[in-house]
This record gives structure tokens, C-alpha cells and sequence, in this order.
């Protein structure tokens, strides 16, 4: 069984913690871990597991690494999309790709997850997989759907029978498809006994999946096939032709095959599932205290109850509300009735026709070796608290219009200034100014601390050209 980890999506419901540069999934929600780690340290413990192909966009390719290694997990499949094309493309991708990579097992069950999703109850989740297992082996197409416990809106449906498949156990075969319904049909679905929660997880085997969307979708079978025939490697990632993937059609799998599909069968899951699409959901799932606060981070209340306070830096003292969201990140803070919580997409709306960069970035912005924070800044001047991972090293590049001062606070870095290479310690500094060639490199064992000061007439991150960079970046 191959897990197929979709890891792409922007969160923006989860602004201003999410942000489209690094969404929900790479954030550490409910504990120490992030969702997408979560993700695949529930599946420890099935029993002949491959490993992981992970689908992930251009931007967030480095971050995917990063959060594998940290789980030791050197031998996953990491596929880069090169444009969005929803869910149908993305799994037929990964398909293709697992029929490549199992060469003595042509068939393998490809089990598709979202990366961004809580499970609390992992034996549960597991018996389902493996419950699952079984009819994705018999030719299935496997939908997990959520055992309701409440009369949701937010979510889509699934209409399914009352007789398990004969042979397969806690298998039901799937009636129709529903979107989100209003609350009076909810309310009905949730009566009736008959429905359970679309929860966009599933399981086939990739040959079954394939001939279903040959059937259904033929045009994304073309443009799959010929974008993962002609991919390219490049470094750990598997490169997908972006001519040939752009030609496919954008379809979820639902629309695609699943409601054409006779062969479509649904698992009940009852595992404490939550898609966390928005700071109430996240608020529902996390632990609470008397009060029924959720809270993170340094945080005070007087008299607050039922709310959700996240403090990132700050001390955040809230006092005397009911039923409120609190987000307090380096660069933005967000406050909101926990009942009008929904309106913060038009918040991220407003933000992109603003062209403001809180929308994607966050005032500290992770890169493949290491990360900065842009502490200060003003008219011609910047300052960024820089973090060089051991080992790692920034594209040897020089810029047009700004200078740079480089005091190092902990750690060695190894300087290339124009012809110059010499070694910086803590306590030193040194400085390239405009135009002349430099790279920063660490080549200790333990992080590499600074401080750099720009100045300069404009201090865009644009003002570079690279001349070698050893993570492909152009």
C-alpha cells in the first residue's frame, strides 16, 4: 500500500497563521508536529507500507523535504505540480507514477490523504484503512466517509446504502454525492441514518482508479500520462512536464469519476476526523480549559470564555468576551466573533487586491537553507535575523541596488566577497557592498546565527542574480 499525501491548497481560512507562501498543512496546529507530519506518523504501524509519494506545489517543494527529513523519511516521492488542476489530476499523477515505482508489484493500493486534516482517534482511523484495504483489493473505489455528529453545513455528503457489500465488511456501496447542503437538509441528512460526511480521503488500486477515469475522463489520463512519461529529476523531486500537465482538465475526483462511477463504495470512519477549514473548527478539535479557552503561546485571560486565543510573540491578555478568535502573529494580528469567523477570506480577498504581502508571506519566510526574519525596517535600510542550517549554503549572487553588513551572533560562516574567502565568527562581521559577488555558506555542525543590515535604494527581494545555487533555483 502506497499512502499518497495531497499537500497543496493555501489555508486562507486559517489567515493570518496560514498564508499561501506556507499554508495549514507545514503549521504545527494542535501539537508540536506539523499537519502534514501528523499525517504520516498516524499511518506508523500498518503493516506493509511503501513508501510515501507526497503532491505538493513548486513553492512548497523545500518545506515538504524539511518536514520528511525531520521524521526520517528519506525515501519518499516527492511530485511537483506545476499548476493547479484539483484533485482528479493530482491523484492520476500519483497513480502513474506508483505503477512506475513498483516495478515487481504493477498494482499497487495507492491510499490517498489530504495533508491537512486531524485524526484523534488513530486505531480507529487505521481499523478503517484496513477495512478498506479489502475492498480496494477487490477492484473498489473506496470513499472514507465521516460519521456525522452534527448537522454540518460546511461539508458535502455521501449517500450510501443500508446492506454491507456481501463479503466485505463495514462497506456500503455509494448512492449519490451531495454538496453542502442548507441547514434544514442537514438537519434531514443527519436524521435519516443514510449520509455520512465526504471527506475527501480515499483508496484504490491505481490500476482501478485508471481504468475508471479512462472511462470517464480520458482527457486527464492523456495529459497525466505524457506529464509523468516526461518528467524530469531534479534533486529529490520528481519535476512534472509542465506542457503536457497543463493540458489536463481541473476536476476534483468526485466530479471526475467517483459520482459516475458504479464501482464507488463508501467506509464509515469514526475517528474524531476535522478538516480544520477554519479557526472554529480548530477551536473544536483542541484541548480546553475550564472556561472552554483554547489557547496557545503566552497568553492571560480575565473573565473570556468559549474563545480561541493564539499569541506567536506577544503577551496577549484578553478580557471580559465570549466566543472570539484571537490570532497574534510577528506582522499581523486578527480578531473576530467566533460566529462571523468565516469572513476572513474577504479579509485575504482585500489583502490580494491590495497587493499586500501578508497575504503569502509571513514576516519570517523559510528557504531550502535555513530562514530569515525581517525584524526592522524603514526607507533605505532593512534588518533580517538570518538562520543558515549546518551544511547549508545561499546562491553565490550580488545585487544591484542595495549593500550589505553581516555580523555573525552565533556560529562560523564561510564568506565569498568579490575574490575574497575567508572565515566569520561570532562577534565578527563584514561587509559586501553593491554589485560585488558574495555567497554565505555554514559549514559547522551547529546553526549559523546573523544579523544583516541592508542599505540600499531598494531592498526587494527581486534585486538578485544568481550565478550558482545548489537547490536549482533559477
Amino acid at each position: 500500500m502506497i499512502p499518497v499525501i495531497l499537500s497543496g491548497g493555501s489555508g486562507t481560512r486559517l489567515w493570518p497563521l496560514s498564508r499561501a507562501k506556507k499554508p495549514k498543512q507545514f503549521l504545527s496546529l494542535v501539537n508540536e508536529k506539523s499537519m502534514l507530519q501528523n499525517t504520516l506518523l498516524r499511518l506508523r504501524g500498518l503493516e506493509q507500507l511503501a513508501p510515501p509519494i507526497v503532491v505538493c506545489n513548486e513553492d512548497h517543494r523545500f518545506m515538504v523535504a524539511e518536514q520528511l527529513r525531520e521524521l526520517k523519511i528519506g525515501d519518499a516521492c516527492i511530485m511537483l505540480e506545476p499548476v493547479g488542476r484539483n484533485t482528479a489530476p493530482a491523484i492520476a499523477i500519483a497513480a502513474i507514477q506508483a505503477m512506475q515505482l513498483q516495478q515487481q508489484q504493477q498494482d499497487p493500493v495507492l491510499l490517498v490523504l489530504a495533508a491537512d486534516h486531524v485524526i484523534q482517534d488513530i486505531p480507529a482511523f487505521q481499523q478503517a484503512v484496513m477495512e478498506a484495504q479489502l475492498a480496494a483489493e477487490a477492484g473498489k473505489l473506496v470513499t472514507f466517509g465521516i460519521v456525522p455528529v452534527s448537522a454540518h453545513t460546511g461539508y458535502g455528503y455521501i449517500r450510501h446504502s443500508q446492506q454491507n457489500i456481501d463479503q466485505i465488511p463495514n462497506t456500503y456501496q455509494v448512492t449519490e454525492f451531495k454538496e453542502k447542503p442548507d441547514r434544514k437538509t442537514a438537519e434531514h441528512y443527519l436524521a435519516s441514518g443514510e449520509y455520512c460526511w465526504n471527506s475527501g480521503m480515499f483508496m484504490f488500486k491505481a490500476s482501478s482508479l485508471l481504468a475508471e477515469l479512462e472511462k470517464f475522463a480520458p482527457e486527464i489520463v492523456k495529459a497525466c500520462r505524457l506529464a509523468v512519461t516526461t518528467a524530469s529529476q531534479d534533486l529529490d523531486f520528481v519535476r512534472v512536464d509542465n506542457e503536457a500537465f497543463s493540458t489536463s482538465p481541473a476536476d476534483s475526483l468526485d466530479y471526475a469519476v467517483l459520482e459516475k462511477s458504479d464501482n464507488t463504495v463508501m467506509v464509515p470512519l469514526n475517528a474524531g476526523w476535522s478538516d480544520v477549514g477554519s479557526y472554529d473548527a480548530l477551536w473544536d478539535v483542541m484541548a480546553k480549559d475550564a472556561e472552554g479557552n483554547a489557547c496557545r503561546g503566552d497568553v492571560m485571560l480575565e473573565a473570556t470564555r468559549n474563545s480561541y486565543i493564539n499569541a506567536e510573540e506577544k503577551l496577549v491578555a484578553v478580557i471580559g468576551l465570549d466566543n472570539v478568535i484571537v490570532v497574534e502573529t510577528k506582522d499581523a494580528v486578527l480578531v473576530a466573533n467566533k460566529n462571523d469567523i468565516q469572513q476572513v477570506k474577504s479579509i485575504v480577498q482585500r489583502l490580494q487586491s491590495y497587493g499586500r504581502s501578508e497575504v503569502d508571506l509571513h514576516r519570517e519566510v523559510f528557504r531550502p537553507w535555513g530562514k530569515y526574519d525581517s525584524v526592522d525596517q524603514g526607507k533605505r535600510y532593512q534588518v533580517k535575523h538570518i538562520t543558515v542550517k549546518p551544511g547549508a549554503k545561499l546562491s553565490v549572487q550580488k545585487h544591484h541596488h542595495r549593500a550589505e553588513h553581516w555580523v555573525v551572533v552565533s556560529g562560523t560562516a564561510l564568506v565569498r566577497n568579490g575574490d575574497e574567502e575567508f572565515m566569520v565568527t561570532e562577534n565578527e562581521s563584514t561587509f559586501i557592498p553593491i554589485g560585488v559577488v558574495h555567497s554565505l555558506e555554514n559549514p559547522g555542525k551547529i546553526p549559523l546565527e546573523l544579523i544583516e543590515v541592508q542599505s540600499g535604494s531598494y531592498l526587494g527581494e527581486d534585486d538578485i542574480v544568481r550565478f550558482a545555487d545548489k537547490y536549482g533555483r533559477e
